[in-house]
């Protein structure tokens, strides 16, 4: 039966991880009949709070996609007016993606609103409930956000449990991150590397995303710096833009006198070039020192990627040791592990390992689990 159905959360001309991931689910509610607008952010977060050059993509808008820029996230009278929007229209479901305690008030007086209608159920799906950057208020405000809410996803287990210090009763299932098949498709190392300039008789470690304290670059360059490394023809892509001091970064790299091992790009990379950035690369690390789950480890597996990860949050779930390694948030362990994967050639193992692993994570299995918590809703 086709339902109507609302997504609340960034999507284009917003950039990022998260518009990537409502567009992509979007698409997959649609291509299960289903009919699907998303509400975005006319306004996510005001310029002085956001760390990064642009809020805002530079592609072309997705195609077939049903997306109104309407909410202002500091406005509560548009909170009002959203909710009572959404109320009228009665859809079936309200799937709002939740990342930070900021956003609380809004999201979660525009799902009280919307759900008075006594039809309406609103289902979160959850990448943090507690965020890694941690700030006074953080958790009266995901309360508040969590008492306006059905039900849940939960991307990571660690998040499943976290749900239980807000709430013990409301359905909640875990459905790990699908896979991030929307940057296109798998091509050769040699034609990435030509596509981004790069020296092709080089290997190529990365490290890809925006570069926050919590995601542990300064451990991956501080093992980067190992002199076993220097007899090899490797060098590191740090691929993704500062929302952190990048001094701390490049104190290190000059420390070690890696300025001509590292290559930072110092910007965030476009959807379209994302493909390059992985299949350019033998292997992506994730050396985070707190995580619940990672879009980039579904990033790798679309491209059929080896994966460094730390034990840390839910990573070490999803990256099992037939695709790579999981080792502590530790700069000998992390340089031992890059050390063994090219002194025991194990990329052709890893990639088998990641093209089988990745069957598991589709986004058909997603919407099977948000219809059996809908239906556990009554």
């Amino acid at each position: 039966m086709k339902r109507k159905i609302i997504i609340i959360g960034t999507a284009h001309p917003l950039r990022g991880g998260l518009a990537n991931y409502n567009e992509r689910i979007a698409k997959a509610f649609l291509e299960n009949g289903d009919e699907v607008t998303i509400y975005n952010f006319s306004l996510q977060y005001p310029g002085f709070l956001f760390p990064g050059k642009t809020q805002y993509s530079s592609e072309p808008p997705p195609e077939n996609l049903d997306i109104k820029t309407i909410i202002n996230s500091v406005n509560p009278f548009n909170w009002i007016k959203i909710g009572r929007k959404i109320k009228k229209l009665k859809p079936e479901l309200v799937i709002i993606k939740f990342w930070i305690p900021f956003m609380a008030p809004c999201l979660g007086t525009i799902a009280r609103i919307a759900k008075k209608n006594k039809h309406t159920k609103i289902v979160s799906i959850l990448d943090n409930i507690i965020p890694h950057e941690k700030r006074i208020g953080d958790k009266a405000l995901a309360n508040y956000f969590v008492k306006s809410v059905d039900g849940f996803i939960a991307m990571s287990k660690s998040v499943l449990t976290d749900i239980e210090t807000f709430d013990k009763q409301k359905p909640k299932l875990f459905n790990p991150h699908p896979l991030y098949d929307n940057f296109g498709e798998i091509i050769s190392k040699e034609e990435a590397k030509e596509n981004l300039k790069l020296e092709q008789e080089t290997n190529y470690l990365l490290f890809f995303g925006l570069i926050r304290d919590y995601k542990g670059l300064d451990l991956l360059l501080e093992a980067f710096a190992d002199e076993r490394f220097r007899k090899m023809p490797l060098k590191l892509i740090v691929a993704g833009e500062f929302y952190s001091d990048k001094e701390k970064y490049y104190e290190i790299v000059n420390k070690n006198n890696l300025k001509e091992n590292v290559i930072f790009t110092n910007d965030f990379v476009p959807d379209s070039k994302v493909v390059d950035y992985f299949c350019a690369s033998d292997i992506v690390v994730q050396p985070y020192k707190d995580a619940t789950q990672s879009g980039v480890t579904q990033i790798a597996y679309h491209f059929e990627k080896p994966m460094l990860v730390t034990d840390v949050g839910g990573l070490a779930e999803i990256v099992p040791k037939e695709v790579g390694y999981v080792v502590k948030p530790d700069i000998t362990e992390i340089a031992n592990s890059i050390i063994d994967f090219y002194e025991n050639s194990m990329e052709t193992d890893f990639v088998k390992g990641a093209q089988k692993e990745k069957l598991k994570y589709s986004w058909e299995k997603m919407l099977e689990n948000i219809d059996e918590l809908v239906g556990s809703l009554g």
